[in-house]
């Protein structure tokens, strides 16, 4: 049985998706490609791992500083990344965006620039403005092919007056993988600018065309990478993360504050048993994931191509979106997009939330079965066709 093209219905699990989607969109009869998780069933292993712990009647207080869910993450970074980790180096924290905020704070001051590369995760927008500091952007440009590259005097020039560079590797919403030279060369700028590097790597096992290249691996000794299980294993409902740095008195200073200001140490012990299961158990279920995915991307570039113009989809290096090319339809963005919601009853994030280069862009979540894509690439096909048909009867 194919258990990634199985329906499973998520409506009443209190899923953000599909129960509160009317919050996002406004109305709740449409189907969602919008949130990053999956609408797709997490492995048996880490299901059986915590019905056992549940059959157990206490839930008390757990810790993650032991060596079985330390070296769950050393040994997956070894395995799957070619890069080597010391236990030391990670720490536990609640979420992969509470990281990059508590890092914010304690590598910067207020009104202090942080530079990003746009289109960017839209978090990355929340999360500086509401830390008190200063974005600064660099807009990638594409290339003939419609491949993403770094506009490299741009972005040198806006490193020299930045603190931070805040990086998504792979990138989201584009699906960028960055090359192993792409981070060679944003490290010496960093170096040469006297920057820190935060790497957001929680993408990290979904590349298809390229290679992931972790940021630890680059000879940069101001580097901070973020992780979770929660979307290579759609498990982000167990909440927890990790961090990792070299960088000793980042990590006791970051150790102090979850600890004893923001009292958020203490894991979920769901979480660190489904981390540790999850990095020594589910690699075959990963690669069926991946094959299923890769499916997917293939077969939406093919939809679009064949019957979706004049929108472009190109495959996508990494993540798991599709980056939707909505430039050339014959009508304003904005009603485009709404008829997508209100007639297509599709529901799908409009670019435009992901900053500069985001605009006439469509992002769509393709961790789903192939029925569910299909009726959503179905109806998007249904508001095109009706556009293209108003513009003919004008």
């Amino acid at each position: 049985m194919d258990i990634f093209n199985t329906p499973v219905s998520r409506t009443g699990t209190y899923c953000t998706q599909w129960d509160f989607c009317e919050d996002r969109f406004g109305v709740n009869d449409i189907i969602p490609f919008s949130i990053s998780d999956m609408d797709l069933p997490i492995p048996d292993a880490i299901t059986r791992a915590l019905r056992k712990r549940l059959e157990h009647p206490i839930l008390g207080y757990s810790r993650w500083q032991h060596s079985e869910y330390l070296n769950a993450i050393c040994d997956w970074y070894g395995q799957k990344y070619d890069t080597a980790i010391d236990v030391n180096w990670i720490s536990y924290s609640p979420s992969v965006m509470y990281s990059i905020s508590r890092a914010l704070e304690l590598l910067t001051k207020c009104e202090d620039n942080i530079l990003i590369f746009t289109p960017s995760y839209n978090a990355f927008f929340d999360v500086i403005k509401n830390s008190e500091r200063k974005l600064l952007s660099s807009t990638l440009i594409k290339d003939g092919d419609g491949r993403y590259n770094i506009d490299w005097d741009d972005f040198n020039a806006k490193a020299e007056q930045a603190k931070v560079i805040l990086l998504c590797n792979p990138h989201n919403p584009t699906g960028k993988v960055w090359s192993e030279h792409e981070l060679v060369k944003i490290s010496e700028i960093c170096m040469k600018h006297n920057c820190w590097l935060l790497s957001d790597e929680i993408h990290s096992d979904f590349t298809f065309s390229r290679k992931f290249f972790s940021a630890l691996k680059l000879h940069y000794n101001k580097i901070v990478v973020f992780n979770s299980i929660s979307k290579t294993f759609n498990v982000p409902a167990l909440t927890g993360s990790y961090l990792i740095t070299a960088d000793n008195a980042f990590n006791e200073q970051f150790r102090l504050i979850t600890r004893y200001r923001d009292f958020v140490n203490s894991p979920s012990v769901l979480n660190v048993i489904a981390t540790i299961v999850a990095y020594n158990e589910c690699d075959t279920w990963l690669q069926k994931l991946k094959t299923h995915l890769q499916s997917n991307i293939d077969f939406a570039v093919h939809y679009v191509k064949e019957n979706l113009s004049p929108l472009i989809l190109r495959e996508s290096e990494g993540c798991y979106f599709a980056w939707i090319d909505s430039s050339e339809i014959s009508c304003s963005f904005e009603h485009f997009y709404s008829k997508l919601i209100h007639e297509g009853k599709v529901g799908i994030m409009d670019g435009r939330v992901y900053g500069p280069g985001g605009e006439n862009f469509l992002r769509l979540n393709l961790a789903c079965s192939r029925e569910k894509l299909y009726q959503g690439l179905c109806r998007i096909s249904y508001v095109v066709d009706k556009i293209n048909q108003e513009n003919k009867n004008e």
